[in-house]
């Protein structure tokens, strides 16, 4: 399982039962949206995760609709045993600043 799957799964299981828009998601991980929506989709795939469009009018909402994403049971018990069978995930290294300071 790569990190950034990982990273995913954890943001998902710190409240299972709660569903999550993309973009929290994006938000939540810190990664691209290149990145999470590819995850987001085999992880439907496999039977992980469900999805659903949000019921609103984009005019009178002022924004897209958002499409929500919920661990479904196996989802849940398989991203634990993933985490527990996984090494820690390591901290983010810091990034360099001009001139080589950080």
């Amino acid at each position: 399982m790569t990190l950034q799957v990982r990273l995913v799964l954890d943001l998902l299981l710190t409240e299972p039962g709660t569903e999550r828009f993309g973009l929290e998601i994006v938000d939540g991980t810190g990664l691209p949206p290149g990145t999470i929506y590819p995850i987001l989709a085999r992880l439907e795939h496999s039977g992980w995760l469900t999805s659903r469009w949000e019921d609103v009018d984009p005019h009178e909402a002022g924004r897209p609709r958002r499409r929500y994403y919920l661990l479904t049971a196996t989802g849940v018990t398989e991203a634990r045993a993933a985490a527990v069978r996984g090494r820690p995930i390591p901290a983010p290294a810091p990034r360099a600043l001009p001139g080589g300071a950080y």
